[in-house]
């Protein structure tokens, strides 16, 4: 199922996607209203709304979003960077997130932003130290991911909070898909294209740890609560971003997610 949230005449709600379209595309698409909410038991009302009457919001809002660095070898090694022996994690604030089609507004202390294409995983139950071999009964599903970073204050700052975390630094969505298991989700292609071109292509069976030991390596430390979101890493080929530039990460069997490159006011 994929699970999208939004708002319609001032009201949010969450909704299952119903139908097919073209890639990048919303023709065609319905929404079939949730009772409920998708932590919990749920029905589907029956009420239909077309997806193209409606402004599609971040599919969840994370209570935190906890993000995974050089977790591609070939990644790691474009930025001089060696893989490390443990996780590399980090934070992306709730005030970071945006949904499809909301603009990333450019950080006034950066003239190096740069796109990060990633898988992200929403967790769907509060967790915590989950043995590898039950990360699949936490996860709600999957979703696009763009870990916007303004690489320049990455280099200077030395760490990677205001780089990284941001206003409008983490792009999600454009939906939940649930019917995608770990199996499957070890083995989807990754990409990025901005302004139509490609800029990364990548498979998740490159990364140097799957999600099930990023999940038992995270929840060792912390709790996760249903809708956090946990940011699994990027292939190679990041690159910059200018204002006006459209930059799109598409992944197999999920979705495209888009957003426009502002100025920030």
């Amino acid at each position: 199922m994929r699970i999208a949230r939004f708002s319609i005449d001032g009201n949010v709600a969450f909704g299952a996607v119903e139908g097919d379209a073209p890639p990048g595309s919303t023709e065609g698409l319905v929404l079939d209203i949730i009772k409920g909410i998708p932590f919990a038991d749920f029905e589907l009302s029956g009420t239909k709304v077309p997806l193209d009457k409606v402004r599609l919001l971040p599919p969840v809002l994370p209570n935190k979003v906890v993000a995974i660095g050089r977790n591609y070898a070939e990644h790691a090694a474009e930025l001089g960077n060696e893989v490390p022996d443990e996780p590399v994690v980090f934070f992306k604030p709730s005030t970071s997130v945006i949904g499809p089609g909301d603009a990333i507004a450019y950080p006034s202390f950066s003239q190096e932003l740069h796109h990060e294409a990633e898988l992200a995983v929403v967790i769907g139950r509060m967790c915590r130290e989950v043995p590898r071999e039950r990360a699949a009964d936490v996860i709600l599903g999957y979703t696009c991911a763009n870990d916007v970073t303004a690489r320049d204050a990455q280099r200077r700052e030395k760490q990677w909070a205001r780089a990284k975390g941001f206003d409008t630094s983490c792009p999600l969505g454009p939906w939940v898909e649930t019917d995608i298991d770990l199996a499957a989700a070890a083995d989807l292609t990754i990409q990025c294209t901005v302004n139509g071109e490609q800029r990364q292509l990548g498979r998740t069976t490159e990364m140097v740890r799957p999600v099930a030991d990023l999940i038992a390596h995270i929840t060792e430390a912390m709790t996760l609560l249903p809708g956090d979101v946990v940011l699994t890493g990027t292939p190679a080929g990041v690159g910059p971003l200018n204002v006006g530039d459209e930059v799109a990460v598409s992944i197999e069997g999920i979705g495209t997610l888009t957003n426009k490159v502002i100025k920030r006011g």
